[in-house]
């Protein structure tokens, strides 16, 4: 057990070490940028929520360091609309000029990608490259039925067209996307006014924006584009935001600390074997990891907690495995609850994800609960016994273990013991017996199971 309690926090302070040394060497990297540099980020993957915390620090750095300029490369599928509003408030919040360029060719800007297209200040595109397809649906990937369906749409139309008249650019077009799913091409969008150009790449786009004059607000004060001869700050995903990226989802989250209970639970049982209890921690650090970025329920969190506390405890508590279900049922709840309501379009814990997760850990719990209860009643042989210890059984009963011939073996108290029947008289296995005597660690028995006299014919 003392094992079990110092090597995990070892392990986490080992991890919360790495995470602070890596979140400082991160912040005093390119802090030197000279002023008036054109940063570049690329985003290509699903709009969740680490996109939006990257997006937000990408901005901060670039107002930070006064950049002439922030150009967002991207190519999405979409993704979440709680995510997707929060980059598109970002954005239309920049204190400085913000280029969105769908990129390289073969990218899209479908769903979610063409609400932060629209969002820019400057709307570019690659060759072969398409926007459009923003008409919302559920987090599991399927329709949205009945009225929720029309609310939701209408908020998404409502949000696009907002967004377009913001930018002067084709409103009509842009709720067609939402209620439509309608698509179109970059030679396309630029006749339409939805984006303000093709580029054929990086420095294409750059060698045509230089020098426009632009607004950072509508009627605010116009911005000259001097980034010809800019150096170029590029701003990506750090290590931390390109974890997260892959496991920052319900499903994985509710796996990695299922399993880090799982390896927890295997190490309480095993205390000699090394090695379960550490990554167990590890997986317990990694799956709550994930949740921070995620909109998550306190109750289900709360929950995870207290299946944990419980599951654990069922080692180290005889009972009939009541706490052993009691986090089975808290660990299911936990992950139904883990994610809250405020996005129609949240992903949620799978139901297969709760059963492989639930029937692990039941297995477990009761195959080696079972294996426990069975060792608990199996006999055992006292080591370095002493006389005192000897003497205190004499004038109890027990069974005989083994037939006595007259040695053998008896078990008392639970315990197995070295044994002689009395006068020499043999003891057949399983008769009830009862110690008389003791010689060194030897018990000496008498049967006290009724004589049977033999009849003379």
């Amino acid at each position: 057990m003392r094992w079990l309690l110092r090597r995990p926090l070892r392990a986490l302070a080992v991890v919360l070490l790495g995470l602070g040394l890596g979140s400082a060497t991160l912040s005093a990297c390119g802090s030197d940028n000279p002023p008036g540099a054109l940063h570049v980020s690329s985003m290509a993957q699903e709009i969740g929520p680490v996109s939006a915390n990257f997006v937000g620090r990408a901005l901060d750095r670039a107002e930070r360091q006064d950049a002439a300029a922030w150009i967002l490369m991207m190519d999405t599928p979409g993704g979440l609309i709680s995510s997707t509003d929060d980059i598109v408030q970002r954005i239309l919040a920049a204190e400085i000029p913000v280029i969105v360029f769908v990129s390289p060719a073969g990218a899209r800007a479908a769903s979610a990608g063409t609400f932060i297209t629209l969002a820019g200040h400057i709307a570019a595109m690659a060759p072969n490259t398409q926007i459009g397809a923003a008409h919302p649906i559920s987090g599991s990937g399927d329709d949205i039925d009945g009225d929720l369906r029309e609310k939701v749409t209408n908020d998404a139309a409502a949000d696009i067209r907002g967004i377009a008249k913001h930018r002067g650019r084709n409103e009509e077009w842009a709720e067609d996307a939402v209620r439509n799913s309608v698509s179109i091409t970059g030679d396309e969008a630029v006749e339409l006014n939805v984006i303000d150009l093709v580029a054929a790449d990086l420095d294409d786009l750059i060698e045509r924006i230089d020098g426009r004059v632009i607004q950072l607000e509508p009627g605010g004060d116009n911005v000259i584009l001097d980034i010809g001869d800019a150096p170029i700050v590029e701003t990506n995903y750090n290590f931390a935001e390109s974890v997260l990226d892959v496991i920052a989802d319900p499903n994985i989250a509710f796996l990695f600390t299922s399993i880090g209970s799982l390896l927890l639970l295997i190490e309480a049982f095993s205390p000699g074997l090394v090695g379960p209890g550490v990554f167990g921690v590890i997986m317990l650090i990694f799956g709550f990891f994930a949740l921070g970025p995620l909109d998550t329920n306190p109750a289900g969190i709360a929950l995870l907690v207290l299946a944990i506390i419980l599951l654990v405890a069922e080692v180290f508590v005889a009972g009939f495995g009541f706490l052993g279900i009691g986090g089975i049922i808290a660990l299911i709840l936990g992950g139904l609850l883990l994610i809250g309501d405020a996005s129609v379009d949240a992903e949620k814990v799978s139901i297969w994800a709760l059963i492989v997760g639930a029937g692990l850990i039941g297995m477990v719990v009761f195959g080696l609960g079972t294996l426990i209860a069975v060792d608990r009643r199996r006999p055992k042989w006292r080591p370095r016994l002493t006389s005192t210890d000897s003497e205190g059984i004499v004038g109890r009963t027990g069974t005989a273990h083994n037939s006595l011939t007259p040695g053998g073996t008896v078990v008392v108290d639970a315990e197995l013991w070295s044994a002689r029947a009395a006068a020499g008289r043999e003891i057949a296995e399983g008769s009830a017996v009862k110690v008389i005597g003791m010689e060194g660690l030897t018990a000496i028995v008498e049967s006290m199971e009724p004589l049977v006299e033999e009849s003379n014919e």
